[in-house]
């Protein structure tokens, strides 16, 4: 055996149940890889992992090399943004590469760093890094079929684009302002951004109270959505940041349980913290090791958190969407807290806080007699 997948195969030999390791390592896809790689050690790096398709079997054989040790930690959202932009932009003909590659690079990955380096790039925001990349793909490939380059742009041009994708239109913005700068086209063009549009969807008080006593108590439902959805309703998270969250995040005392957000803690109601208890001590991954962090919602592949949309999808089936919820539940906080406040809690822009101020009347959700 390679020396440095030891530290590996002491993990597998030493799992409590034998059989269920020989079942996965004749059978599962990530076994195999796992051991062409092993008659391989050169390829036991992040750079070899990347050349390979990146399937679920290369995303799971990823998380054992880093939680056991053998490959060093990486931003995880990072990197599928370097790796997505470098297929796609390899895959580009050469005048619209030769555009797309430095506005990614310098523009896009660039702050992608920074915002890795203070620990806030988070599954959406790579998503969104992806779609403004993509948008701006799709704008070239429009000049063409308009007979146009972005020299010759003019106002008329982008009025006519932002009609026709509007849902392109937000994400073509960056593209456009790298543009400019660069004097890659004239100057003083502009693609207006649509006004945003408070949430419509909201919870009658029934309906809100009715879902989190099911959270807290209904033992018929998976103790992942029971946690999930009652931090959505309590604390208005959203689910990219609920699935971000580990256990260095969880503390306490004699008297209570808390639960940092942005570093500023909240006591959790007994009940909540009863329940992620549970889940931390339920959330060990199958081929468990010990390095890495330990997330609240593990995913599928070790060392990564829960995918924010499979999630979603998951508490919708179970009859408690995250949008509605969240949106009462940021109501609720805005009608007891300012909005400066929330925005600092919450890590939500001051202006999109103000905004939902101005929906708040008053304080029609009492949440405190369920909690004890």
């Amino acid at each position: 055996m390679a020396q440095p997948l030891q530290p590996l195969a002491d993990v597998l030999a030493g799992a409590e149940n034998p059989y269920r390791v020989l079942q996965w390592l004749r059978r599962s896809p990530a076994a195999h890889l796992l051991g062409c790689l092993a008659r391989d050690p050169g390829a036991l790096n992040h750079e070899s992992l990347d050349t390979l398709p990146q399937r679920a079997a290369t995303a799971y054989v990823r998380g054992l090399l880093v939680t056991a040790g053998i490959l060093p930690p990486r931003d995880g959202n990072l990197a599928l943004l370097t790796n997505w932009v470098a297929r796609t932009v390899s895959e580009l003909p050469a005048r619209h590469a030769n555009l797309i590659r430095p506005f990614a690079e310098w523009h896009i990955i660039r702050d992608a760093r920074r915002r890795s380096a203070r620990g806030r790039y988070t599954y959406a925001a790579h998503k969104g890094d992806c779609g403004n990349v993509a948008a701006a793909i799709d704008f070239l490939n429009w000049l063409d079929s308009q007979h146009l380059c972005l020299r010759r742009l003019q106002q008329l041009h982008l009025d006519t684009w932002a009609t026709d994708r509007p849902t392109l239109r937000s994400r073509s913005i960056p593209f456009l302002r790298w543009s400019t700068a660069r004097r890659l086209c004239p100057p003083g063009l502009v693609i207006d951004r649509p006004a945003s549009q408070l949430p419509g969807h909201f919870q009658a008080e029934d309906v809100a109270r009715e879902e989190l006593l099911r959270c807290l108590n209904d033992t018929a439902l998976p103790l992942d959505v029971r946690v999930a959805a009652a931090l959505v309703r309590l604390y208005a998270l959203p689910l990219t940041r609920i699935v971000e969250l580990t256990e260095d995040h969880i503390s306490g005392d004699e008297e209570h349980t808390y639960l940092a957000v942005n570093q500023h803690p909240f006591v959790l109601p007994p009940k909540l913290a009863r329940l992620i208890d549970d889940q931390l001590r339920h959330s060990t991954p199958r081929h468990s090791t010990t390095a890495g962090r330990r997330y609240l919602l593990p995913g599928q592949s070790p060392g990564r958190p829960r995918n924010p949309l499979g999630l979603a999808d998951t508490l919708r089936h179970h009859g408690l969407p995250a949008r509605a919820a969240r949106n009462t539940a940021m109501m609720d906080s805005l009608a007891d807290l300012p909005p400066m406040v929330i925005a600092d809690l919450l890590g939500i822009h001051p202006k999109t806080a103000e905004r939902w101020a101005t929906l708040v009347g008053e304080n029609w959700s009492e949440y405190v007699s369920l909690l004890t």
